[in-house]
């Protein structure tokens, strides 16, 4: 169960399947059997014995689905892009993999695997019941917002109620910058991090220490900076563990005038924590940071409700706890200096947070939230789809798994470690996310048609090669001929046959 390509040097550990259908006993034909078998043992291959109808069992689970992922894939025409995932490099090497076969294989595939079409079957339902949660979670929300925003109209006087309305007829004011005219950080700074001396430690307060702060704070403070925490939930004991100070009140986090307020949230609730945050404790200077899987969402939102001295930068560690368990090195830091103001002193201190990642060996790619954006929509919002349809599969782990049913199993795991409400901020969020999901939707569809198209010419051809068979039969009489100097006679005899 490999190939040219997902076995270019070696053999070692892929799988090899056998089914000793008829063997005869004499003792040269066993003798045969096991040297070929041996030829591909002695390669390091995973012998594997099992019947054709388990293993075709298996395939259809496996084989077929792995291919029909990668071919969806393809027709979305993915690109490597400058901020890649590991999930999304994982992908980029399915595309290749499977654009290596025919598809001449995958339809032999689709049709000699009695299983194959009701694989498709649970694929397509498991598509559509991911975009109608999609569907009903958005549908939830935006009833919520259009009931709080009626009310609030009810409970504001006329002057307040007309500004409200206007807010409301013109959409979320989240999805709008303010003014570009925010000073941002010269260009001339230099990219080279490399500041390590006591006087470039920071006080750091982390908001939202739930997994991925408490991931963020490990290093930060291994590295020596000064760390406080705030979270809704209580972890003050896992604080204590990590060597951070722990607060339950966002009022004395503030009073200890934090140089960088981190904001560790979920995409969902970063609203409600920003504007419950006392900003008139904090020093006007403060520099405030995301980690967000999204970029244009919280640079509008800091611009429209922080205070015009706050500085900001958005930044985006494309890795977590799992991907980033044994390291940063080469992991992408996308960031965008947003409004930093040109005091030395706001400049150094966005240099001295960068350097963060940067002394991990983080590959730091400087770019806008647009943009950002606009790759992530191709890249992490693909992988989160996939791997969230393929789990409402139910795949397992088989006796032949394949490397690339393997890297299903994988993006399967690695994307059920984050939430729902990451995944469906990922599609509210960024504008591109929509696009993105239609796309797929076209490519499965655009496989279906070219799958059973294939499937309806060849039974036409088989049909029409049939007929010009039987028509070229020669005509003959449906009664046996008449006997010598038998004159009888019936209209049935003159019917003649010409099929």
């Amino acid at each position: 169960m490999f190939g040219p390509e997902s076995a270019p040097n070696r053999w070692t550990g892929l799988p090899f399947v056998f089914e000793k259908v008829r063997i005869l006993d004499e003792e040269h034909r066993v003798s045969r059997c096991e040297k070929f078998l041996n030829a591909f043992a002695r390669e390091g291959c995973r012998m594997v014995e099992m019947s054709c109808e388990d293993h075709d069992r298996y395939a259809a689970g496996l084989q077929f689905i792995t291919h029909t992922v990668g071919r969806i894939l393809e027709g979305l025409m993915l690109e490597s892009m400058p901020i890649n995932t590991e999930g999304y490099k994982s992908l980029l090497g399915l595309v290749e993999n499977t654009a290596g076969d025919s598809f001449d294989l995958y339809y032999g595939l689709f049709m000699f695997n009695k299983n194959s079409l009701e694989v498709l079957e649970k694929l397509d339902l498991a598509f559509e019941d991911l975009r109608k949660q999609l569907i009903v979670r958005l549908h939830h929300v935006v009833r919520n917002q259009l009931m709080e925003d009626g009310e609030r109209l009810q409970q504001r006087d006329g002057s307040n109620s007309h500004a409200l309305l206007r807010q409301v007829r013109n959409g979320s004011a989240l999805l709008h910058s303010r003014s570009n005219d925010d000073a941002l950080l010269s260009s001339s700074v230099s990219n080279n991090y490399s500041l390590s001396d006591e006087n470039t430690k920071l006080k750091i307060a982390i908001v939202g220490f739930g997994n991925f702060g408490q991931f963020l704070a490990k290093t930060i403070v291994s590295q020596g900076h000064e760390v406080l925490a705030y979270s809704r939930s209580e972890y003050s004991d896992v604080a204590r563990e990590l060597g951070v100070s722990y607060f339950s009140d966002a009022d004395d986090l503030c009073e200890q005038h934090p140089e960088v307020i981190l904001l560790c949230t979920s995409i969902l609730s970063t609203v409600k924590v920003l504007k419950s945050l006392p900003f008139q404790r904090l020093k006007r200077s403060t520099l405030f940071v995301d980690v967000l899987s999204v970029k244009e969402f919280p640079r509008n939102l800091f611009l429209q409700h922080l205070p015009p001295d706050f500085d900001v930068l958005c930044t985006h560690p494309m890795f977590g706890p799992e991907s980033g368990k044994n390291g940063w090195k080469n992991l992408p830091l996308v960031y965008d200096k947003v409004r930093i103001g040109n005091e030395e002193s706001r400049i150094l201190r966005c240099c001295q947070f960068l350097d963060i990642f940067a002394s991990e060996g983080c590959r730091m790619v400087e770019m806008s939230c647009a943009e950002h954006d606009w790759h992530a929509a191709g890249s992490q919002f693909v992988t989160h789809t996939t791997g969230r349809f393929l789990e409402k599969l139910g795949l397992e782990t088989t006796p032949i798994n394949t490397k690339g049913y393997e890297t299903l199993l994988s993006l399967v795991e690695n994307t059920m470690e984050d939430s729902f409400d990451l995944y469906y901020g990922l599609f509210l969020y960024n504008l591109n996310a929509m696009e993105q999901l239609e796309r797929f939707d076209l490519a499965f569809e655009s496989l279906k048609k070219q799958l059973f198209g294939r499937l309806h010419r060849i039974y036409r051809k088989h049909l029409f090669e049939n007929e010009e068979q039987i028509l070229a039969l020669p005509e003959r009489s449906t009664l046996p001929e008449k006997s010598e100097g038998s004159n009888v006679s019936s209209p049935l005899s003159k019917t003649v046959d010409t099929k």
